[in-house]
């Protein structure tokens, strides 16, 4: 039985005991608490053959990466993100799926960055790269309000973080590859995410969590081309300078990332911690196709 310590005042339990108890049982509960995505090939890759399997509870994944190819590359052009059709029609407004299509845009184009150089014209590129979202799973803007205001109104009462409640999650399904300029597949990778409840902040937007998960791929896909390996293995990386100044919404290494607009940085954060939709910070006016 755990011992508690009572407030004298009000024989409850205090905070800080109630910390301990609470904390490792969320931690052990987060994995639980997030939405199942299946992955969702979209057929918009030259191929689908030797990939490697990742079959995680919470993100799914199927790679492959020819480092022979990758390692010669010294230039990288990202085409615009594309919104399959099926993915498509499970949000309301086109503007929501093109907001997390260049999420991934620049996501992808900040990552590449750290080795590659970018460049405008896919004339001048050693390795073209083009990305399709293949499934978005809605979260539920109405629950999403309600955890919201619940977290906010506990954050009053209790020193204790309060994640959101783990009804009407979100999720996103991505699939990418890169190609050299004979054509010729250098990395592919399958992807898809559910969100969390303990991780993932409320936002109060069909495409909350999948705007959010937007850049766990990217920094995945691009990982995986600057390394040329897997990158789902090994400990997390301090974001180098570059990444981090981008993602702060500074402007990025290359001018060739600066047509996904600049990342919304602080100003975003700030705003998901209270559940507004990501299209309240993110104005870079998304180029995508569908």
């Amino acid at each position: 039985m755990p011992d508690f310590r009572l407030d004298r005042a009000t024989s409850r339990p205090l905070p800080r005991q109630i910390g301990h108890v609470l904390i490792p049982s969320l931690l052990v509960s987060a994995i639980a608490g997030c939405t199942s995505v299946p992955l969702q090939p979209g057929y918009s890759l030259v191929s689908y053959d030797g990939m490697t399997k990742v079959d995680g509870r919470i993100r799914k994944a199927e790679y492959k990466a020819v480092p022979q190819d990758l390692n010669q590359t010294k230039t990288v052009y990202i085409e615009p993100t594309m919104v399959s059709a099926f993915a498509a029609r499970s949000v309301k407004e086109p503007s929501d799926g093109a907001l997390v299509a260049n999420a991934i845009n620049r996501a992808l184009c900040v990552g590449v960055s750290d080795r590659f150089q970018v460049v405008d014209s896919m004339q001048d590129a050693d390795l073209v790269v083009h990305a399709t979202v293949t499934r978005i799973v809605p979260t539920n803007a109405t629950m999403a309000g309600v955890s919201t205001a619940t977290s906010l109104g506990a954050s009053f009462v209790s020193p204790v973080p309060v994640p959101r409640l783990p009804l009407g999650l979100g999720g996103l399904a991505v699939e990418a590859e890169a190609t050299t300029k004979a054509g010729e597949q250098a990395a592919a990778m399958v992807w898809s995410k559910g969100a969390n409840f303990v991780t993932t902040s409320a936002r109060m937007s069909q495409v909350g969590d999948a705007y959010s998960l937007a850049s766990s791929f990217g920094n995945d896909f691009s990982k995986m081309l600057v390394t040329g390996k897997t990158p789902f293995k090994g400990l997390p990386k301090f974001p180098s300078y570059q990444k981090l100044k981008s993602n702060l919404g500074g402007k990025p290494k290359y001018h060739a990332c600066e047509r996904f607009g600049r990342g919304p940085g602080l100003m975003d954060f700030a705003a998901s911690q209270v559940g507004l939709p990501p299209s309240w910070t993110d104005k870079s006016g998304p180029k995508t196709s569908y």
